[in-house]
């Protein structure tokens, strides 16, 4: 299928999908014209791209996951070198959660100081 299918498919802008491509993410073939051909695993892979980058992992983190998601997924025993990353990719995450959650609270008590403030 073409750039625009895949697009289309995914909600994913056809820059984005090149730029993709040039992230090393993603590999479609090409046609004799030169225009990329996408084939059905390619939806999924940008669909699992989008959902790495939605979670807050990077571009350089998500390439050297990508290759490592389907055998860990289908093996007992990733390799250990895997699991530290993801490891401390979840580490990473959590604390911006709680850099997250902080920030949060503090707008919430400035907003309620605010609300109460404003009712006397």
């Amino acid at each position: 299928m073409r750039i625009k299918e895949v697009s289309d498919r995914t909600g994913v802008s056809a820059r984005l999908l090149r730029y993709y491509e040039e992230q090393g993410l993603l590999s479609p073939g090409r046609q004799e014209n030169g225009y990329r051909d996408y084939g059905e695993s390619h939806v999924a892979r940008v669909q699992q791209i989008r959902s790495l980058l939605d979670a807050g992992l990077t571009t350089e983190i998500i390439r050297a996951v990508l290759p490592c998601l389907a055998e860990a997924a289908s093996s007992k025993y990733p390799a250990p070198d895997f699991l530290a990353r993801v490891r401390q990719e979840r580490s990473r995450m959590v604390e911006r959660r709680d850099w997250l959650s902080k920030n949060l609270q503090a707008l919430d008590d400035y907003l309620g100081a605010l609300a109460n403030g404003s009712s006397k």
